[in-house]
């Protein structure tokens, strides 16, 4: 194995730790089971995303070969990549959703507003 991409696929697995520990410590302030499920879809998301990066540098490690043999040696691996666009889109829409979508920009309630009088 090449040490660079080690390296590297350590750090990205490190990294998927603390985002796991970091984002389970963070409470959940709704009720309902909707934004728990959102919750729980954009942790697994985001500390897979961490964890897919790390697999696909294992896997360009253990290639063995070099320059344009390199190319075709990885692109039996191209699969890998939809892994990880996958985990980034599930990611982004949990928390575009559990950020409230398109309500999230509303103008808040009028009666709310103290009196400026």
């Amino acid at each position: 194995m090449s040490r660079p991409e080690l390296i590297v696929a350590v750090a990205f697995g490190l990294l998927g730790l603390r985002s796991l520990v970091y984002w389970l410590r963070r409470p959940v302030a709704s009720a309902a089971r909707r934004d728990h499920l959102l919750y729980a879809l954009f942790v697994v998301a985001r500390s897979g995303l961490w964890f897919a990066l790390a697999g696909l540098f294992l896997l360009y490690a253990g290639v063995r070969t070099q320059g344009r043999a390199f190319l075709e040696d990885a692109g039996d691996y191209r699969w890998y990549l939809v892994i990880v666009l996958v985990l980034a889109g599930v990611q982004f829409a949990a928390g575009f959703l559990l950020g409230g979508g398109r309500n999230a920009t509303r103008e808040p309630d009028r009666d709310s507003e103290p009196d400026r009088g």
